[in-house]
């Protein structure tokens, strides 16, 4: 009855995919059904850590952090937890021998939510890397399926698409962040004081990581480069949607891309797919 406990875990982790994020869930289902599982794994994992350091305000969130992190390696050293998400993450990661300098990154990330940091370029670099660019590295190593040599051509366009993501979120998220967590995660930048030509420092930078990331999409293995790319697409056109607002716009709203014209990006991709222009 294993293989039931197993597929339930692996369930649940595709439930919360599909309730927080439409975006990660189009991609994924564009991926080829043996990835499937895993990358729901993969984001179950990462979505837990980070709703508490971010949602949980009426609660003690160091504990509830601390807890998590403790099951966490509990679930990969004992390779089973009764806690769904982490049962289905700790066999990803025993599959495919996900590092632990990853899960390590990624945690201290989350950790770091919880006291308020003031960023400067060097701890900014840290949570870049622990929180978003790690996530891409844990994704990378599924997809190549222990093809080393594959993995390392890949690796740094793989840090640069999650910085992308990351990049993007935080203008996205920049009126919540201040006002719900008070949070402002670019160096140098004051919530009170964000102008244009701030905005557009960070774009020139973000833009800097997309252009990286997009030459290793072409050379990502057939089976994952449709939602990979899905995927980029995406927060591709979120940024240009941000880069065409002033600064004011961001501090006020929260930017979003409707579900039709996801849907529209989807349909536009898997033709550009199909006929081998990506």
């Amino acid at each position: 009855m294993m293989e039931l406990f197993n597929l339930t875990s692996y369930k649940c982790s595709k439930l919360i995919t599909h309730q927080y994020s439409t975006s990660f869930t189009l991609g994924i289902k564009t991926l080829d059904k043996k990835f499937h599982f895993p990358i729901y794994a993969i984001y179950g994992f990462v979505r837990f850590a980070d709703e508490i350091v971010d949602t949980f305000h009426d609660y003690d969130k160091e504990e509830l952090f601390q807890d998590f992190k403790k099951c966490t390696y509990e679930a990969i050293n004992k390779k089973i937890s009764l806690n769904p998400v982490l049962h289905s993450f700790q066999q990803v990661v025993h599959q495919y021998d996900i590092s632990g300098e990853y899960i390590e990154a990624f945690l201290a990330s989350m950790e770091m939510d919880l006291y308020g940091q003031r960023y400067n370029k060097d701890l900014y670099d840290q949570y870049i890397y622990g929180s978003a660019e790690v996530v891409g590295l844990m994704c990378l190593q599924v997809f190549c399926e222990g093809d080393l040599e594959l993995f390392h051509q890949l690796k740094e366009p793989a840090r640069s698409l999650g910085a992308a993501f990351q990049k993007v979120n935080f203008l996205r998220d920049m009126q919540s962040d201040y006002q719900e967590r008070g949070r402002v995660y670019f160096p140098k930048v004051d919530f009170r004081t964000f102008d244009n030509d701030c905005k557009a420092a960070i774009e020139q930078d973000i833009l800097k990581d997309f252009n990286a990331a997009y030459a290793g999409i072409l050379q990502l293995p057939k089976s994952a480069k449709m939602g990979v790319y899905l995927a980029y697409i995406y927060y591709l056109k979120l940024f240009k949607k941000i880069q065409g607002l002033p600064a004011a716009r961001i501090l006020t709203e929260r930017v979003r891309v409707p579900n039709n014209t996801k849907l529209a990006l989807l349909v536009g991709s898997y033709f550009r797919y199909r006929l081998n222009t990506i």
